[in-house]
């Protein structure tokens, strides 16, 4: 089995978790740029984290044999924050670069004014880039977050068909999938959906242009929430040919269209900019 998790934080795992993702048939990730807890209090706090995941996690994720990308981004919830919006003048210079396969995560977090000008700057420097957006649909009054979110999206120069619409779950589904984007669920634990669940929108949506996610970060997670939903379908009556699409190649279409995909994954030089993931020698 084969696993690309679209949509997870390893800058907040450890090492253990690339190794026990790798065992579990986890072979690909993306990592989107999100608020880190504490709040950041200048762009240039931005910027190094960006430089991290161009840099340091393809490095960690490459001693797992794990294709590494991500999507760069100011997140809604800082967008909020005068300290951080300058961060959108610099965000051109990393949307060129070469792991960079989609402007996110943006869209919304409480609804504020801020964000929707965030939002729809963001939309822009994607279809400027040639890149695909993924949307991180608020945690509260889910639907009406969509429908404003998706309002959104129609008014930008980016076709539906490049949005990928995140966090979604029963109360959104069908009004996301009517729009034509693409489907994100993220499986976590407490907040938002689990494998039953997960399992049961398939059932009645059907895969296609389904992504299934971990977004494991800091918080209470589980990276290898991929392979249990793999596994449940499977357990309940779906394809292996199902599980390939919903798991892998979903993604692989969906993060494909920025051009910049690479699923191969090299052997990684002993250290990156002179620091290694040991400590203490071999």
């Amino acid at each position: 089995m084969r696993i690309f998790d679209p949509h997870i934080h390893m800058t907040s795992r450890t090492t253990d978790d690339y190794e026990a993702m790798h065992a579990a048939g986890v072979r690909a990730v993306v990592e989107p740029a999100f608020w880190l807890g504490q709040p950041r209090t200048s762009p240039a706090s931005f910027l190094d984290y960006f430089d991290a995941l161009l840099g340091w996690e393809p490095f960690r994720a490459a001693q797992y044999g794990i294709a590494h990308h991500c999507t760069l981004a100011l997140n809604p919830k800082e967008a909020n924050d005068p300290r951080c919006t300058p961060v959108l003048d610099e965000l051109p210079r990393y949307l060129v670069k070469d792991r960079v396969v989609a402007v996110g995560e943006i869209g919304y977090d409480a609804m504020t004014p801020a964000e929707d000008k965030a939002f729809a700057v963001q939309l822009q420097l994607a279809a400027e880039h040639g890149l695909p957006a993924l949307v991180h649909t608020p945690h509260r009054d889910k639907l009406t977050g969509l429908r404003r979110t998706l309002d959104v999206v129609r008014e930008s120069a980016l076709p539906l068909d490049r949005v990928l619409v995140d966090h979604l779950n029963e109360t959104t589904v069908k009004e996301a999938k009517d729009s034509g984007c693409w489907l994100g669920f993220s499986v976590y634990p407490d907040t938002k959906m689990d494998e039953r669940r997960m399992v049961a929108i398939l059932r009645a949506y059907g895969p296609e242009r389904v992504l299934v996610n971990s977004a494991a970060d800091w918080g209470r997670s589980d990276p290898l929430k991929t392979r249990k939903v793999a596994d449940l379908m499977l357990t309940e009556g779906f394809t292996e040919d199902d599980v390939d699409q919903v798991l892998w190649r979903n993604p692989v279409a969906f993060y494909g269209l920025s051009g910049r995909l690479d699923l191969e994954v090299t052997a990684p030089d002993a250290t990156h900019e002179g620091n290694s993931v040991l400590r203490g020698g071999e």
